[in-house]
This record gives structure tokens, sequence and C-alpha cells, in this order.
């Protein structure tokens, strides 16, 4: 009998753990930041020797597929003694942490503030730290790229374009801002756009193609930048002969990625037009829709000359990651 009080007694006393643990997180305060910046949470003598730079190094490398080098992240330093309180409500932030630890790399979500995403870094000495940053990039990359594009498509729900007809006839689902508009409806070609300025768009183009139109291997980016160049010359011709490609001097990269839990590739590249002075930065995904026996590509591109484009191609890739195939 005793035995069994022990045992109820212990069970009651880790359901109070999980519903204590459940009250703070709904009672943590709404995060905070811009879009694409990372609170690095750091001491000031971390933060200017070589941990700082490998930070710098890594997480504001150049994005690829932009004409102009602009940052994966922004980056603001947070010395250790002063993260608190509304400092510590930033959305996403990367924590060192430098001393008699345990040399490793954790993800951690909602830990001061909700939604959030915190990565601690930790280890004994500087070669330690930077082994931990190299070795984890990409899982810290992503993590924060995730955290990112769900705060973006948050904004994006706030006012959504009624877009019924081309989700119906692409069999989609898929999240866009009332500020673009449908530009042009052919078949099962959906071109959508926003205007920036008067001449400054940002542009989505969304179509299908047969599963057998991409090859598997390392001819797969060359199928994508065919695919993509013939969609580009007989759907938005320019007059006269002109017509959008993707650049020449400037080689695309590919990405495997998933997207609404199915195998995708996502290109990055310059286009340009042929026959007149245009150009600039676009993103590419074909997601694998094996039931339906084809790739459901969707294609942003934007033109702004004159302007910074990491955040607009941004907002396209959280768009295009909304996509659920019905």
């Amino acid at each position: 009998m005793k035995a069994f009080y022990t045992v109820l007694f212990c069970a009651l006393l880790l359901g109070c753990g999980e519903t204590k643990k459940e009250d703070q997180q709904s009672y943590l305060p709404a995060s905070n930041g811009n879009l694409n910046t990372i609170s690095v949470v750091a001491d000031n003598i971390v933060w200017e020797g070589n941990v700082g730079e490998n930070i710098r190094n890594i997480f504001a490398a150049p994005l690829e597929g932009l004409p102009t080098e602009e940052p994966l992240f922004n980056m603001k330093q947070i010395p250790t003694q002063v993260f608190d309180g509304f400092a510590a409500r930033s959305r996403i932030v990367l924590k060192v942490e430098k001393g008699n630890v345990v040399d490793t790399t954790k993800i951690v979500k909602d830990a001061f503030a909700k939604p959030q995403t915190v990565v601690v870094v930790a280890g004994k000495t500087d070669e330690e730290i930077i082994a931990q940053l190299k070795d984890n990039r990409d899982k810290i990359v992503d993590a924060f790229n995730k955290e990112e594009v769900k705060e973006k498509l948050r904004r994006i729900n706030l006012a959504l374009l009624a877009d019924d007809e081309m989700e119906k006839t692409l069999g989609i689902t898929i999240d866009i801002p009332s500020a673009y508009k449908i530009g042009k409806a052919d078949g099962d070609f959906f071109w959508i756009r926003k205007s920036l300025t008067n001449t400054k768009t940002i542009d989505l183009m969304l179509y299908e193609v047969p599963m057998e139109t991409l090859s598997k291997g390392d001819s797969t980016i060359v199928d994508i930048v065919k695919m993509r160049d013939t969609i580009t010359k007989t759907k938005i011709p320019g007059e006269d002969g002109i017509y959008m490609a993707v650049e020449d001097a400037y080689a695309p990269s590919m990405f495997k990625t998933i997207i609404d839990n199915k195998p995708s590739y996502e290109v990055r590249g310059m286009w340009e037009m042929k026959g007149y002075t245009m150009a600039g930065p676009f993103i590419t995904y074909a997601i694998e829709d094996k039931i339906n026996n084809r790739y459901l590509v969707a294609d942003g591109y934007v033109y702004a000359p004159s302007l910074d484009k990491r955040d607009y191609i941004f907002e396209l890739e959280a768009i295009i990651k909304s996509i659920s195939i019905e």
C-alpha cells in the first residue's frame, strides 16, 4: 500500500511539473525583432575576437543569387550581462557560452519569448566554439530560416489575395499577400505581380510540368534552366522579340529541399532580358508531386534596380514555402 501511494505521489508530481511548464509557456511575452536579424549574445571580448569574426563570416556571408553582396542575416550583438527583459525577446538568438562548459550546440524553442528560436553554442575555448559553429552551420541556418519564414507567413496571412480559382486549377493552397495581383491566367500558368513602384516589381509564376521534364542527377539544373527559359519566353514575352532568360554569366546554384513534405529542387540565380537592359535575381522551386505525375513549379523574381533585394527574395521564398498540394 505504501508503494502504491509513493507511485501515485510521483505521478502527481510529474503531472504538476508538466502543467507548470505549460503554464510558463502560455505566459511568455511576444517575441520581437526585424526579419532575418540575429541577436548574438556574447561577451564583448568574445564578439571582438576570433569567435565573433567566425560568426560574422558564417551568418553574414553573402546570400546566393543576388546581384550585389547582401548578408544572409543582419546581426546585432548583445553583451551577456544585459541579455534580459526586452533584449531577451528577440525572435532568433545565437547565444555563445564560453567557460567551464561542455562543448555543444543546442536549439531551444520559446526559451524567453514566443515564438522564438535560441541556438546555444558552448565551449571551453574559442577553438571549441568555432568548431561547433562550423560543424553545425547548416543546422543553425535552417533553424533560423524556418523561424523567419513562419513569422513572414504570419504577417502575410493578415491580408491574403483571393485566389480560389488559381488554387483550384493547380490543386494547391498558397498564401499570397493581398498586395499582389494576378496579371495573367493562361490554362495552368499563372503570373502574379506586386508593384513596388511604377517600374519596380516582385513577380511570381506558378505552373506545372510533366514529371519527365526534369531528369535526376547532374543535369537536373540544366533541365530547370531550360524549362524556365521556355516558360518565360513563351508565357511572358516582351515587345519586339524581347524575352527573359537565365543569365549566362552567372551560374545558378541548386539545392535539395522539402516543401509540403515533398522532395523539391531550389534554384537561385540571375535573370536578364534578351534585347533590353533589365536584370535581377530569381528563385525557382520544383516540387515533386508523384500522385499527379508532375512537378509543381513556383518561380519568383525581382526587378528592383538600386534597391536591396534580399528581403524581396525572402518574401517570395516564404510565399512558395506555404504551398500545400491538395
